[in-house]
């Protein structure tokens, strides 16, 4: 039985639990095109503390999305991760953002396959696929779609995440579903309270996130004056 906090930005999404016995018990979060990770993560985590109750010397771990996704939502995730976990001297947990997502489906399912998607570009995902136990049935993977994609399965398949929607445009697929589930830290609660029980814990200071594709920056614009 623990006390975790859970943190997820490994999209657009900014999201921060406290997660008692597997339970939530507060939580905040915002979704917004432009990101604004480093400005609201700190403050959801001090208001959660206060709405649940629950000193930060009280934690027993911390939770954090691995990815894939984002580059700079996972850095700044995982970056206040680490620095709560050096500084409470607790341990770290990292979660797959899809599996989690994944059980934010289940819970309101009967059957079937469960395909969360995170968004990439253009007709890029990142996605894997859950049978309704959470078990991986196809591993996580960079995908571009089409619509032949899928059509294999026989089974229903439930689609969902940011990446989703375009998929919908063009799905083939006779027994496909969409739903609205999107990265949260409200889906890590019940997997970081297994991971916990099961000392399924990641060493602090070589974790590294997962972004499944190398990140590329782009080169920098000279000002006009410079040019």
């Amino acid at each position: 039985m623990a006390t975790i906090l859970c943190i997820e930005t490994s999209t657009k999404v900014c999201s921060a639990a406290i997660s008692i016995d597997g339970d939530i018990a507060a939580y905040r979060e915002v979704n917004e095109v432009n990101f604004s990770h480093a400005e609201n993560l700190n403050l959801f985590i001090e208001a959660i503390l206060k709405e649940s109750g629950v000193d930060r010397k009280s934690l027993d771990a911390v939770a954090v999305s691995e990815g894939p996704g984002s580059y700079t939502g996972l850095r700044i995730g995982v970056s206040t991760a680490k620095g709560l976990c050096y500084g409470l001297n607790i341990p770290l947990i990292a979660l797959s953002t899809l599996r989690c997502m994944a059980w934010g489906l289940a819970q309101t399912l009967e059957d079937g396959l469960i395909v969360p998607m995170i968004d990439a570009r253009r007709m890029e995902v990142f996605c894997a696929q859950y049978d309704l136990n959470l078990s991986e049935i196809s591993a996580v993977e960079a995908k571009i779609l089409d619509q032949s994609s899928f059509l294999s399965i026989s089974q229903t398949i439930h689609f969902t995440g940011d990446g989703s929607g375009k998929f919908k445009e063009i799905c083939a697929h006779s027994d496909a579903c969409f739903h609205d589930i999107l990265p949260s830290a409200r889906w890590m609660g019940n997997l970081a309270e297994k991971a916990f029980l099961n000392d399924q814990f990641v060493d602090t200071a070589y974790f590294e996130p997962f972004y499944l594709k190398d990140f590329v920056a782009g080169t920098p614009k000279k000002p006009a004056h410079l040019k």
